[in-house]
């Protein structure tokens, strides 16, 4: 076999810098975007805190004494700064996504194109439920939950008021807004796989007992420990599933009927 020329050498690295500087300038629209984000979210760090609170402030409507503690110098100022990153990333996500796609289209075939378009779509649609989910269905039954564990003075006990730190509080909302968030991406991570031939519908109906049983594991440790939360977390990623099969036979029946033609 002949040697390879420098030309040859020139020829077959040129492509490769190519995709660099092409990686580089995604990278850095991408992180021009986030910045971007990051300072606007910042300057309304408060704002985006109270919206994230209102959950707590809606059982204490009636009670103008209840407040939010912090305990060091700078939690208030690393809160605000935790605020404005996870709300930079939610805003600027089009951005990184629209980024991510451009990247890698080039190298695509249409009909990929078309396969892979659909499940970018969906990526941020489905967090953006999963998180609405939580935040207005699980967040006000978990909070009266542990509310309830307040106990009120008396001749033989002295009273327990809640009063939540405002990093522990935001801790734990973000936690939650990400574990169910990333679990309603449940659909496109098995159709994906659906798509890539490493599983398929009866595959998935045949799993499905252990897949339940993963959904409870799963809300038990991205979950607080009241029933509530993690019920609430588990059903939905069971239902999920169901979903995900039907998009599975769906699938196969299209590509079945492709073929036949």
């Amino acid at each position: 076999m002949a040697d390879s020329t420098p030309d040859d050498m020139a020829n077959s690295r040129a492509p490769v810098i190519e995709h660099l500087k092409e990686l580089r300038t995604r990278l850095i629209y991408s992180f021009a975007a986030l910045m971007v984000a990051f300072l606007v979210s910042f300057y309304f760090a408060d704002v985006i805190f109270n919206f994230l609170t209102a959950p707590l402030m809606d059982l204490w409507q009636d009670q103008s004494q209840r407040r939010m503690i912090f305990t060091a110098m700078h939690e208030k100022f690393f809160t605000d700064v935790k605020i404005a990153f996870f709300a930079a990333f939610c805003i600027a996500f089009p951005v990184l996504a629209s980024q991510i796609w451009v990247f890698i289209t080039p190298g695509l075939y249409r009909n990929e194109k078309k396969a892979f378009f659909p499940f970018l779509l969906m990526t941020p649609i489905l967090f953006f439920l999963g998180a609405s989910f939580v935040y207005y269905l699980v967040l006000p039954v978990a909070w009266e939950f542990f509310i309830s564990f307040e106990q009120q003075a008396g001749a033989e006990n002295l009273a327990i008021v809640l009063e939540p730190k405002v990093n522990e509080y935001l801790s734990l909302t973000m936690r939650l807004i990400l574990a169910f968030g990333v679990c309603f991406e449940l659909p496109v991570l098995l159709v994906l796989l659906v798509r890539a031939g490493l599983t398929d519908a009866q595959g998935l109906i045949h799993k499905r007992r252990y897949a339940i049983l993963l959904a409870f594991v799963a809300a038990a440790i991205l979950t607080p420990p009241d029933p509530m939360s993690q019920i609430g977390l588990a059903v939905p990623i069971i239902l999920l599933y169901e979903v995900s099969i039907l998009c599975a036979k769906l699938i196969e029946r299209k590509a079945a009927r492709a073929d036949t033609t």
